[in-house]
């Protein structure tokens, strides 16, 4: 065995340190290993990241213990976390804190205990317990209790009962029962049931894609497939069945789902179909419920680990499939270092660990579309909806004549008004959608010109008329709002833009009889409320929805006939080159909720630039067509996927250090870079300049080769002379460039 451990620790250096592997522990300690070394003139915990039979480092230190009975991250997994930090420019402890959940490594993390109330053995005859219900009827209910439904523990059998623990306790001494310590599993199920389901007939193009999803993971020829189905055309059941198919194998699964929101209707197909063999990971689990679904597939009692972006670090055993649902969205991509997308990691997963991946949406990234065209991955293509069910008509709403008809501009035109209304004679449920929260944008003052702007970052403060309050989207500053214009005392304010507060309040004054409901971020913050008004739509209890983005996909209720998109243009002109892919990519999906029962569905689109690339394609319900332009566009400017693109951002307190260093950056970097491979941006104020008080400048990079860039930027970086109140941030295939 070796003698040294390479040890990464929790601090950001960005080091390994050498650890002499004392006698007791050489046969434990294995790579993923958590363990306490000495550290200066404390100590610190670290990961076991690689062994030496010798160091250039002399006096080593040894190893105090190892933390835990057995390796917390697999050697896969920690080769994975390795990649991470070298393709994404990240610190390798910071990349290795990433693929472990907070909650499993915190210190004193550990599952938790209750004491458990058992019948002792021999159970009570029964002339004992017709005795108790003379003499003790209390002591006879617990009893009952325990007969009719098992074990429990003590708190919950003796408000069962109708008595209290020291009932138990006493029942105990007489050898009644027997006390006992027992782990308790947070579940994030709670007592939810469902009912177990059998895989369903496929039709001809599912059974294709599922064949090639099944020699994918046979032959891993093609190791990649994209799956392209239209909007309700069961894509869902292609998974499935690929993953029965891997389950038969005796392997694991992943399934990545975007969304939160996705994730109560997804589970409960699995769960339908897999029972306990799943497990759940997602950001709005409990500490406790994610320490335990992680260390339940860690054991191996799960075998299918379903959650949003870091389910892909799932310590799956025997991977045979990762399935990334609705694989181009951007909420894969980790906002903070590493700035990693989970699809690519998911991909390289696969690479790394000999399993099939498979991507699937109805509106594929340009990255995967152009990948599956160059025979980079298989394709699979579901065309049609199931049972042959119709496609929804979209119908596009000139909103400038709708405003010279009345005068003056509408939040609804009276072609979505007279549709909802038909809707609600005929009992079938609505669902609108706009991609912005709150009352009202912005508050203005319409004698002096005075908008109420967030002190720390360079935007406008949203109304939310619930709370009464100005709020920032970006930092999260609250303030009041006041009764008159600061700036000229004027006390006519004005409330601009719209948000889903005011759809909400605007639909209930049209349709005072209606059942109108908001599901937004703001509606959603008690646990639950997600499964709650999911739960009140599909049984009918609501005639609207109103909601973001998550309403937008994934979701399946037959009695929507109706999407009504309020204002299709909120994402269309940012300063953003994807801003045309991301609109069709939200129009379609949005769209595809609608006529997934019986009766067709119909989408009515409002928007004030009805001719726009992206507004057609959505309302022929055309993406590849989409797609063929866009890409023709990115190859002529060498924009992504025809390239990669880097995004550097310089941030700090005083504009002027922020941009003298951009400057100086761009300058060292101009120097260290091949020009010809390399094209490098001057630098210039972000989109969004100033968020949290840090004023912000950015550096773009594009090259055919990030694996050859990183090392000559982090070098660059590392090299320079940085103000204490500058820092910069590296984001490797950026998405976004607010």
């Amino acid at each position: 065995m070796p003698k040294i451990a390479k040890v990464v620790v929790d601090l950001a250096l960005d080091r390994e340190f050498d650890y002499l592997v004392p006698d007791p522990l050489a046969g434990r300690i294995a790579l993923g290993a958590r363990v306490r070394v000495p550290f200066g003139r404390s100590a610190a915990n670290g990961y076991v990241v690689g062994f030496a039979d010798a160091s250039a480092h002399k006096g080593l230190k040894r190893i105090q213990n190892m933390i835990g009975s057995k390796p917390l991250v697999d050697p896969l997994v920690l080769k994975l976390a390795r990649w991470i930090a070298g393709y994404y420019a990240a610190p390798i402890e910071l990349a290795i804190r990433t693929v472990l959940p907070r909650a499993v490594r915190r210190q004193g993390a550990r599952f938790k205990e209750l004491l458990y109330v058992a019948l002792a053995e021999p159970a009570p005859a029964e002339p004992v317990l017709a005795e108790l219900a003379r003499r003790a009827p209390a002591q006879a209910r617990v009893l009952d209790a325990l007969l009719a439904q098992g074990p429990a523990p003590l708190a919950v059998l003796a408000k069962r009962s109708g008595t209290t623990a020291g009932t138990v306790r006493a029942m105990e001494k007489k050898g009644l029962v027997s006390i006992g310590r027992r782990t308790a599993e947070r579940t994030p199920h709670g007592a939810r049931t469902v009912l177990r389901t059998t895989p369903l007939k496929l039709m001809p193009e599912q059974a294709e894609a599922l064949r090639l999803a099944k020699r994918a993971i046979d032959t891993l020829e093609p190791a990649v497939l994209l799956l392209h189905g239209v909007t309700g055309s069961g894509k869902t059941e292609v998974y499935l069945q690929a993953i029965d198919h891997v389950m038969q194998k005796g392997q694991g699964a992943i399934v990545l789902v975007p969304e939160i929101s996705l994730t109560p209707q997804t589970v409960e197909r699995f769960r339908s179909r897999f029972g306990d063999r799943i497990a759940v990971l997602h950001s709005h689990l409990s500490d406790g419920e994610r320490h335990d679904e992680w260390h339940r597939i860690h054991d191996g009692r799960a075998r299918i680990a379903i959650g949003a972006r870091s389910a892909v670090f799932a310590p799956v055993a025997e991977l045979g499939l990762i399935v990334v649902d609705e694989e181009h969205e951007s909420s894969y991509k980790q906002e903070e270092a590493p700035r990693y997308n989970a699809r690519d990691v998911a991909v390289m997963r696969g690479h790394m660990q000999g399993c099939a991946v498979l991507l699937a949406s109805a509106t594929p990234g340009l990255e995967s579309y152009l990948n599956a065209k160059r025979g980079k991955y298989g394709l699979a293509v579901l065309p049609k909806r199931v049972d042959h069910r119709q496609m929804p008509v979209v119908r596009v709403i000139d909103m400038r004549l709708e405003a010279a008809k009345t005068g003056r501009g509408s939040v609804f035109s009276t072609d979505l008004v007279e549709a909802i209304r038909r809707r609600l004679d005929r009992a079938e449920q609505t669902m609108l959608f706009l991609n912005r929260r709150g009352f009202a944008s912005s508050l203005l003052c319409p004698k002096c010109g005075y908008v109420a702007q967030c002190d720390q970052c360079s935007v406008s403060l949203t109304y939310h008329r619930a709370t009464e309050d100005l709020r920032c989207h970006m930092c999260g500053a609250c303030r009041s709002v006041p009764a008159r214009c600061p700036q000229c005392e004027d006390p006519a304010f004005k409330f601009a833009g719209i948000g889903t507060q005011r759809i909400e309040t605007v639909m209930a004054k049209l349709f005072p009889n209606a059942r109108v409901r908001r599901m937004d971020s703001d509606a959603v913050t008690r646990k639950g409320a997600y499964h709650e008004i999911l739960g009140d739509f599909r049984a009918g209890k609501i005639d609207i929805l109103v909601g973001t983005q998550m309403i937008a996909k994934g979701l399946h209720f037959p009695n929507v006939t109706l999407i009504g998109v309020v204002y299709a243009d909120l994402g269309l002109h940012l300063a953003d080159f994807r801003a045309g892919e991301r609109t069709v990519q939200l129009l379609t999906q949005v769209a595809g909720r609608a006529g997934r029962g019986e009766v067709p569905g119909e989408v009515l689109v409002q928007t004030y630039t009805p001719f726009h690339t992206a507004i057609q394609a959505a309302r022929r319900l055309d993406y590849e067509g989409f797609c063929d332009q866009e890409l023709e566009f990115r190859r002529e400017l060498l924009y992504p996927p025809f390239s990669r693109l880097l995004c550097l951002t310089v941030r700090g307190a005083s504009e002027e250090r922020v941009a003298f260093c951009a400057d100086g950056l761009y300058r060292a970097l101009n120097d260290a870079l091949d020009g010809n491979r390399v094209i490098l941006a001057k630098p210039s104020p972000a989109p969004m300049a100033r968020i949290k008080g840090l004023y912000r400048y950015q550096l773009m990079l594009r090259s055919k080769h990030i694996r050859t860039l990183t090392p000559v930027l982090t070098a660059t970086l590392k090299n320079m002379s940085w103000p204490k109140d500058v820092s910069w941030a590296i984001d490797v295939d950026a998405i976004s460039l607010l």
